[in-house]
């Protein structure tokens, strides 16, 4: 574990990356270095429909009728989330916002609640290097710990470093023509949200391209720089 500075407030950070820039492996890491919480819309739309909240059978009825949830809804459950006492540390931000549209929707939710985006950290990378690392890589099935064929192997074979499970599980659209479409979609959506950033002030950018301890430093010392 990396020792850090105590942040003086709490942390609204985002994370932009193409898929394999590391964004989930460094997202665990700032929640071990400063005591973050990392909030995934996919994560957070699951456990609202199963604790039954409002926004959460509202998110139920439209995935029910095979519709995409909308963004109100999924700012209602963001919003519900962090009123709870966990999260009084900071949050990290996995898969919302995607669009300039809900970046300004998330603005206003903060305002609302005093808070503002402290960073968005763009993890830049190579497009064809993310196509083998995305191809590569497998997930710890009970704890969700990431490793990789190549560039992260557990220290034990077929024996997960952190929670000793040993079944291990690889997304089937993991390959490298569905990447490079992911990556295609990625660019398209993305370039709007991070020049919304920029204009921001808030557009932090990181060589991801280099070791994951060398990019965890990096990453910590924005934290603490944008937090002080």
């Amino acid at each position: 574990m990396i020792v850090t500075e105590v942040m003086t407030q709490p942390a609204v950070l985002i994370l932009l990356g193409p898929p394999g820039a590391g964004k989930g492996t460094q997202a665990r890491m700032l929640e071990e270095d400063f005591g973050l919480v990392q909030l995934s819309t996919g994560d957070l739309l699951r456990a609202a429909v199963a604790a039954g909240t409002e926004a959460g059978r509202q998110a139920k009825a439209v995935m029910e009728a095979g519709e995409l949830v909308s963004d109100s809804i999924v700012l209602a459950i963001l919003r519900d989330r962090m009123a709870q006492a966990d999260v009084a540390g900071g949050i990290i931000l996995d898969g919302f916002p995607r669009t300039a549209g809900q970046a300004t929707a998330l603005d206003s939710l903060l305002s609302d609640a005093g808070q503002r985006v402290t960073a968005a950290i763009c993890l830049e990378v190579d497009d064809e290097a993310m196509v083998g690392r995305v191809s590569g890589r497998t997930t710890c099935a009970q704890c969700g710990e990431g490793y990789h064929d190549e560039f992260k192997r557990p220290a034990t074979a077929g024996t997960c470093d952190k929670c000793g499970g040993h079944d291990f599980k690889r997304r089937a659209d993991d390959n490298a023509e569905t990447v490079r479409e992911r990556l295609k979609a990625y660019h398209a959506q993305t370039a709007p949200l991070i020049a919304y950033y920029d204009g921001k002030g808030v557009l932090e950018r990181i060589d991801a391209m280099g070791a994951i301890a060398d990019i965890r430093r990096a990453l910590g010392a924005i934290v603490t720089r944008v937090s002080a």
